[in-house]
């Protein structure tokens, strides 16, 4: 049973209250042509990606760049975020602020830019599955490339890699079935079937840690959606890790949909990832 933290079973019952005739969804768009990566797109994501490197990785100060420029480095191996960004990219100014807090705290980080595929398929929601889908796929295929890349770093732990994402990038998360990761989070995803998925196809390790941090009222994933396509959801991953006893559910109150840095985001990430053994 997940731990809900805190206890807003009241916000929920308003957000969850029924309003009367919903108006009409409105109209999606697509722009790009490129669905899926190339071998060259693929290298180039993880070329191209944002890392973080704490103090005791770097044996000096702490580095935050492209993983093409990591410096010579002095220090010793670290537990490791893999992280997923959403459908705006890693030019959400969140992310590195949220990389460089990690480092902080003595982890690493690396996101991989999804956008170092030329022509990159972009979107206004809502669109159709199908389209959903297949950018679902492109974005599942930007994880192994960036495990493999790591085992080469002196700076990686690979026996302490997390995986994580924040909304479009926290589908995969849910779905992967490898088993390299010793922890998973997931940000602003409810890991239920909505506009966004055919079905959650979540694939969760049983008895791995799992945290799941999203809005009470998530404008996307939550019943204050509108046009979510599905009226009994309840707008977290609660149910799809209702048996493990190593999950946690946090419902933010107010909270936006980009949501990472906000105090009580970071309370429950420092404390989850306080969870992860370090070398």
């Amino acid at each position: 049973m997940p731990i809900f933290i805190p206890a807003i079973a009241a916000a929920l019952t308003i957000a969850s209250a029924g309003v009367g005739a919903q108006p009409a969804a409105p109209v999606g768009e697509i722009k790009g042509d490129a669905w899926a990566h190339t071998s060259e797109s693929l290298a180039a994501s993880v070329q191209q990606a944002d890392v973080c490197l704490p103090a005791a990785a770097t044996g000096g100060p702490s580095f935050c760049g492209k993983f093409k420029d990591i410096p010579k480095l002095g220090g010793r191996a670290v537990p490791v975020v893999v992280f997923l960004h959403g459908s705006s990219g890693l030019g959400l100014k969140a992310i590195g602020e949220w990389q460089a807090w990690l480092a902080g705290l003595g982890y690493a980080s690396i996101a991989p830019d999804s956008f170092a595929l030329p022509g990159h398929v972009t979107y206004k929601s809502p669109i159709d599955k199908g389209s959903y889908e297949r950018i679902h796929a492109l974005r599942a295929s930007e994880i192994a490339p960036t495990v493999a890349a790591l085992k080469s770093q002196a700076w990686a732990d690979s026996g302490s890699l997390v995986l994580a994402g924040t909304s479009e990038g926290a589908v995969p998360v849910a779905r992967y079935r490898g088993t390299e990761f010793v922890a998973r989070a997931l940000y602003a995803w409810s890991c239920e079937t909505n506009y966004f998925v055919k079905e959650p196809l979540n694939a969760f390790e049983p008895g791995k840690p799992v945290l799941n941090v999203i809005s009470v009222t998530d404008p996307f994933f939550s019943k204050s959606n509108t046009w979510i396509g599905n009226s009994e959801a309840q707008g977290h991953c609660g149910a799809a890790l209702k048996d493990n006893n190593r999950a946690s559910v946090l419902l933010i109150p107010g909270a936006p949909h980009t949501l990472l840095n906000l105090p009580a985001a970071r309370s429950a990430t420092a404390g989850f990832l306080s969870l992860i053994p370090k070398p």
